[in-house]
């Protein structure tokens, strides 16, 4: 059984205004709106070409590249926007990824160093978001874990996709307050995910 350091298990929440602090020029327009849409196939096509000519501009800079959010949890509800994390070296140093990747199209939105470095572009649809993370990040273990486990444990893949569709009718009117507002059931679930690894008793799906 496997356990997580501290840094992994505690994980901390951005407010709204941190996060508006943190954008980089204008918002994508993806972010006016939240559509939940039933899994489609096509996500993992989706990701597998982003991710390709992402490594094409970046080579040997990459240290690895993962696909992660609800588009890589097959049979989940998801928003149709494919999610990537990036780990480097050294996200702070912008100079080294971001010109390679606005030369394919990306644009930088989101600056978070207070957040683990976290920086944040879209694609030139704005289909794709591109987390840059430095290596030693502990938010894209747990991107990687809650994916795993939503891919092998159904009941969790579907709480997780009906809170989102409720999440996204209660918030329409306000679509800026959707992520934050899943941050319950995501605490939820991985706090089952590191008990399981821990052999610690589970707490239930609500």
């Amino acid at each position: 059984m496997a356990e997580y350091s501290q840094d992994v298990v505690q994980r901390f929440h951005g407010t709204a205004e941190q996060i508006a602090a943190a954008l980089v020029g204008e918002p994508p327009g993806s972010w006016q709106s939240v559509v939940i849409e039933d899994y489609d196939p096509a996500w993992a096509d989706r990701y597998a070409a982003a991710a390709s000519s992402v490594k094409a501009v970046l080579g040997g800079l990459i240290i690895d590249i993962e696909h992660v959010g609800s588009t890589a949890v097959p049979g989940l509800a998801a928003k149709p926007i494919i999610d990537i994390d990036l780990l480097l070296d050294d996200a702070t140093d912008e100079s080294r990824y971001i010109p390679a990747l606005e030369g394919i199209g990306y644009r930088l939105v989101l600056r978070e160093p207070w957040w683990h470095g976290h920086r944040m572009l879209v694609g030139p649809a704005e289909d794709v978001n591109l987390h840059v993370w430095p290596q030693a990040a502990p938010e894209p273990i747990r991107h990687r874990l809650l994916r795993d486990w939503l891919r092998s444990h159904p009941q969790d893949r579907d709480l997780y996709a009906a809170t989102k569709r409720r999440l996204a009718r209660d918030t329409a009117d306000r679509p800026s307050d959707y992520s934050l507002a899943k941050n319950e059931v995501i605490d939820q679930i991985l706090a089952r995910i590191f008990a399981a690894a821990s052999g610690r008793p589970r707490p239930n799906a609500d």
